[in-house]
């Protein structure tokens, strides 16, 4: 065993995934814990594992991202009552990027929809409890459902050369998949939906297994597929999403946010007919205007190692703000991050000052996000 689970756990109360015992063989040096599950974030340095990513194809174990399921006569009616996108231009076989509301219009989760039958749906979740959330609206809303988490477990192949990986395992189908469309089978008679996408920015694509007791066997397969294109296991990249202005919920998103502070407003569709729990406050807050943005961030000097904690931004002396997530990108050599402050300070050009603990003060400057391909080209190629 490389990495000593007691560090980390103690007693069942966290769960393991079924690749579990993979990422132990493979030499996962660090896990963490998100959605009450162990989730191995790095088998290597981190900026070896970056330029893997971005040169190769890796594979990550993201069984965390647990799937709430909806079903029932009145699963439609119900999963378009939680987000602003209007579900109507979701076709069987699709995905979409979404987010779900409160009633103050705060961010709940932004999950990653899929829809499998006409009252039939998985929201592939971020680390909050979307399901006790859907539980309490169902109480109340008067509508047929079930909501359950299945047997469902992710993993991610992503990187340039992700595409002969899966053409190699599932053919050419699969490669011919459009951006955010999925589809279901079997490989060796191990049940699978495979997605294209993914949470790097690079080509992608994700296998959801449907049967927890072949996970070792679908990892091995997966890696011995990607042999010729040397696949690494390795943790998800942070250095990427930030380049790519990919927002990780509970630093750069929570429930004291709302789509239009932080750049997420293209997930509300305006004319969407239906209605949805915080519809009325994002009227609102769409009509008076926000206070503050989170922007774009480049922060002089020396290499920084990615923040632990928010740390303050000052304008003048004063506190205006914080960073919420901010790392150094080896390819670009600068520190680039988010950083949430007043409307008025989000411009590009803006200038402030950062405080970095055991580092001190570092000079700050807003920029545009995202820092690379702000079109999606790579992953959509």
């Amino acid at each position: 065993m490389p990495f000593d689970m007691r560090l980390v756990q103690r007693g069942a109360r966290l769960r393991r995934s079924p690749f579990f015992d993979a990422t132990q063989r493979h030499g996962a040096k660090a896990y963490t814990v998100y959605n009450h599950m162990l989730f191995p974030i790095c088998f290597a340095d981190l900026e070896e594992e970056y330029w893997h990513l971005v040169n190769a194809v890796t594979l990550w174990d993201v069984s965390v991202e647990r799937q709430v399921e909806i079903t029932g006569p009145d699963a439609f009616r119900f999963t378009n009552l939680l987000t602003p996108r209007d579900l109507a231009h979701c076709a069987v076989g699709q995905g979409k990027y979404v987010v779900i509301t409160a009633e103050d219009g705060g961010i709940i989760n932004d999950p990653v929809l899929l829809r499998l039958g006409e009252n039939h749906f998985w929201l592939a979740l971020a680390d909050s409890d979307v399901r006790l959330w859907a539980e309490g609206v169902a109480l109340h809303a008067g509508l047929r459902v079930e909501i359950t988490e299945p047997d469902v477990s992710p993993l991610q192949i992503q990187g340039p050369k992700a595409k002969p990986v899966v053409q190699a395992l599932f053919g050419d189908r699969v490669t011919e998949l459009p951006y955010y469309h999925f589809l279901e089978t079997k490989l060796d008679g191990i049940p699978v939906v495979v997605t294209r996408t993914g949470w790097s920015a690079e080509v992608g694509y994700e296998v959801y297994l449907r049967d927890g007791s072949r996970g070792d066997e679908l990892w091995e397969r997966i890696m011995a597929a990607g042999k010729p294109y040397d696949i690494r296991p390795t943790g998800p990249s942070d250095v990427r999403r930030i380049e790519a202005g990919i927002l990780n919920w509970g630093a750069d998103i929570t429930l004291d946010t709302n789509v239009y502070e932080v750049g997420l407003e293209r997930l509300v569709d305006e004319g969407k007919p239906d209605g949805y729990i915080g519809r009325e406050a994002l009227r609102r807050i769409k009509a008076a205007g926000v206070s503050r943005k989170l922007a774009g961030v480049e922060i002089a000097g020396d290499p920084i190692e990615f923040n632990a904690t928010k740390w303050p931004v000052a304008d003048g002396g004063r506190t205006v703000g914080h960073v919420t997530s901010a790392i150094h990108s080896p390819r670009l050599k600068k520190n680039i991050g988010y950083v949430m402050v007043p409307l008025a300070q989000a411009t590009p050009g803006t200038h402030f000052q950062v405080a970095i603990p055991g580092v001190g003060e570092r000079a700050a400057t807003v920029v545009p996000m995202p820092f690379i391909d702000p079109k999606k080209e790579i992953p959509k190629g």
